[in-house]
């Protein structure tokens, strides 16, 4: 009797040990907003939709950029990023005539998201302002996610 209570035991502190107790990043595609802070030559505070792409361990991502009441919507700023472990850092940059920025975010994936935070460096006209954003992805249920081909 104490043989096997002992082997349960060690069974269980096997299994225990065999899991990371960190969450597990899954490769599929997290969607969420980024709220950025106003810029001198924009009336308010941006929220914008960003798309965040983890396949086989690449990043990409695009960020949409809507600068006033435009006809046409601009260019997305698109990027590319790094896992590490469960922190992502993402690295982009957005360019539309004389207005231009380079962006970089990183965050901590917490189950099936991550917050991120970052500046954006803005170049308009010869001058150069940055800005804070800050927002958050999230990946879908893993039910809904894409199923392997077999």
């Amino acid at each position: 009797m104490v043989r096997v209570g002992r082997a349960v035991l060690a069974a269980a502190m096997m299994a225990a040990m065999g899991k990371p107790v960190a969450a597990e990043v899954l490769d599929a595609t997290y969607r969420g907003t980024m709220v950025c802070d106003k810029l001198p030559f924009t009336s308010q505070q941006t929220r914008e939709a960003i798309e965040v792409t983890i396949s086989g361990g690449a990043v990409r991502y695009n960020h949409v950029v809507r600068l006033r009441n435009a006809a046409v919507e601009a260019t997305a700023e698109q990027g590319t990023g790094t896992i590490d472990g469960q922190k992502i850092n993402l690295q982009g940059s957005w360019k539309s005539g004389s207005r231009q920025y380079e962006a970089k975010y990183s965050g901590s994936f917490v189950r099936r998201s991550a917050r991120l935070k970052g500046t954006q460096t803005w170049t308009d006209g010869g001058k150069i302002a940055t800005r804070a954003c800050a927002g958050a992805i999230k990946r879908p249920l893993k039910p809904f996610l894409p199923r392997d081909k077999k």
